[in-house]
Order: C-alpha cells, then sequence, then structure tokens
C-alpha cells in the first residue's frame, strides 16, 4: 500500500509504502485509536448526562442502579436465608446439648433448679408454620443467643466434671475391690466357732482362702499407718482411707510397703501367708468404721454392684 502524505500548505509530500507487516500494526495502531477515543467519548458523555439529569442517560442509570441494587439484594437474601438455616441447626443441637447436660449433671448430684437456674433456659415448642425471612439483625441476635447459652452450658458441664471427679476421687477411696482375685470367702464376718479353742467368738474380718505366696491388693488407695508384725495379725498392713475408714490385711508372708506410703486402688501390697494366729495360709481382711469392724462384704458387694 502506497500514503502520501503532504504539509498544510501542500509543498511538500512524502511517500510512504506499507507493506503487509507494517499494514497490520498499522491497522491495529488506529482501531486502538478509535477505541479509546469511543470508549472517552462514552464515559464522558454518559457521567455528564447523569450529572446534569439528561432524561434518557438518568433513565439507563436508575435502570442501570436498580438492577444493581435488586442483584445485590438478592444475594444478600440468599446468604442471610442459609445463616438462618444454619442457626436452626445450631438451636436444634443446643436443645440436645441441653438434655445431655441435664442427665450429666444429675449423675454429677447438681439439682435441676439450679440447672435451670444457671442456664435461664425454658421449654418450647409447637407446631412449625413457616413464616418471613429473618432480618440481618435477627440472625445476629440469634447468633449471640447461641453464643450465651453455649457458654453457660459449657460452665454447667465443667462443674459436673469436677463433681464427678470429686465422687471418683471418693468412690476410690472406699474399699470396694477385692483383696484377692479368687475371690472365694471361708469364714464370714460375725460369731462363729473359733478355729483354735472350739468356742464361740466373734470373727472381725472375712476369711479368703488361698495358697501361700498369692497377691493381695489394696481394696482402695491411701495412707499405710501400720506395717507391723502382730502376735495374732502375724503380718499385718492397716491402710486409712479417710473419713474414718480403715482396712486391715492380716497373717501374709510378704509385704510390700511400709508405714507413711501412699497406695492407690488395686496396688499389690503382699503376699498371702499363714503368720499370726492362724491355721492354713488365706488372708484374713477387715473393714472398720470409727474404729468398730463391719462387714467387708457389705462394701464388696456395693463394689460389684457399682460394677454391673
Amino acid at each position: 500500500m502506497h500514503l502520501i502524505i503532504t504539509d498544510a500548505w501542500m509543498a511538500k509530500s512524502r511517500p510512504i509504502h506499507l507493506t503487509g507487516t507494517k499494514l497490520i500494526l498499522a491497522g491495529l495502531s488506529a482501531s486502538l485509536v478509535l477505541m479509546a477515543t469511543a470508549a472517552g467519548l462514552y464515559h464522558w458523555v454518559f457521567m455528564k448526562g447523569a450529572r446534569e439529569g439528561w432524561p434518557i442517560i438518568s433513565s439507563v442509570v436508575r435502570l442501570v442502579a436498580r438492577d444493581e441494587f435488586e442483584q445485590r439484594d438478592k444475594f444478600l437474601r440468599e446468604n442471610l436465608d442459609v445463616m438462618a438455616q444454619k442457626v436452626g441447626e445450631m438451636q436444634a443441637k443446643l436443645l440436645q446439648m441441653e438434655s445431655l447436660t441435664e442427665r450429666v449433671s444429675g449423675l454429677a448430684g447438681i439439682p435441676s433448679a439450679e440447672i435451670k437456674s444457671k442456664t435461664g433456659v425454658a421449654g418450647a415448642g409447637g407446631p412449625l408454620i413457616a413464616g418471613r425471612s429473618l432480618s440481618l439483625e435477627e440472625v445476629q441476635r440469634a447468633v449471640d443467643r447461641l453464643q450465651l447459652v453455649s457458654d453457660q452450658q459449657t460452665d454447667l458441664l465443667t462443674v459436673a466434671e469436677s463433681r464427678l471427679f470429686e465422687q471418683k476421687i471418693k468412690a476410690m477411696a472406699i474399699p470396694t475391690q477385692l483383696p484377692v482375685l479368687t475371690g472365694r470367702v471361708g469364714s464370714p464376718f460375725g460369731w462363729r466357732i473359733d478355729p483354735i479353742t472350739g468356742k464361740s467368738a466373734l470373727h472381725t474380718g472375712l476369711d479368703f482362702p488361698a495358697e501361700t505366696g498369692v497377691p493381695i491388693f489394696a481394696s482402695a488407695g491411701g495412707l499405710v499407718v501400720t506395717q507391723e508384725f502382730h502376735s495374732e495379725y502375724g503380718n499385718m498392713i492397716e491402710v486409712d482411707h479417710g473419713n474414718n475408714l480403715m482396712s486391715r490385711y492380716a497373717h501374709t508372708s510378704k509385704v510390700f510397703v511400709k508405714k507413711g506410703d501412699l497406695i492407690k486402688r488395686g496396688q499389690k501390697i503382699a503376699l498371702v501367708g499363714t503368720t499370726g494366729r492362724s491355721t492354713g495360709s488365706h488372708l484374713h481382711y477387715e473393714v472398720l468404721v470409727q474404729g468398730v469392724p463391719q462387714d467387708p462384704r457389705k462394701f464388696l458387694n456395693a463394689g460389684l454392684a457399682l460394677a454391673k
């Protein structure tokens, strides 16, 4: 392509020869200039018309703005509906959590009135009737309410956990575990014919017949307050469980604890023997409350019932 460029007075001219590549570049440049000019002109006309209130431009602006607002409102409404649905699901789960909290708190010994006074949540129900969509403020209030109730449930469960832990500690300090694994009882607690004198005498504990060397386990945790040889009890161990409660293990052949030791439930403390006043290998086991012998079966049976 040949182009001739002249000056304003037609005095000079300059021929330009455009090849294929130059022609394409020139066309692209011209297109870009035309597009930029058109966009600038459109923007100027549109903005000027909008500011000065030209009828046609103002109508177009209103239509565009209304469509934009409608799209934005639709987007917000859809998201609010989804949020409201999620809040409803959370409320349903929180109701299940409240029921669980009441059951756990009941196990922990927390009165129902105390639970309701802490949560302030009353029962609710009724038929489901579809209503209007919730506003953003209503959804926010519902979320805040969920947060408050959730915090209250957390506090209650923390208290229940503490109470249950205290109960567990107390249960561990009550001699309810069998001291020997055989569990077979020879002489029971109460009056019997003494095996040595042949006369009626009070037997203050339970006898567990077993071979010498069979392990003896602590029936509850506590403090070893006595570990000595007694003329009648032989090698004897006494464990203080607190609350004026104590257990005694007699006639042992070997002892693994000493006075002042803290022991735990189920710990091996001695071996069965026949030391002291004994006619054969066995464990003589006693439970004393305020120094008075009690029937150990009451405690052992309570332990079996609790395990079941």
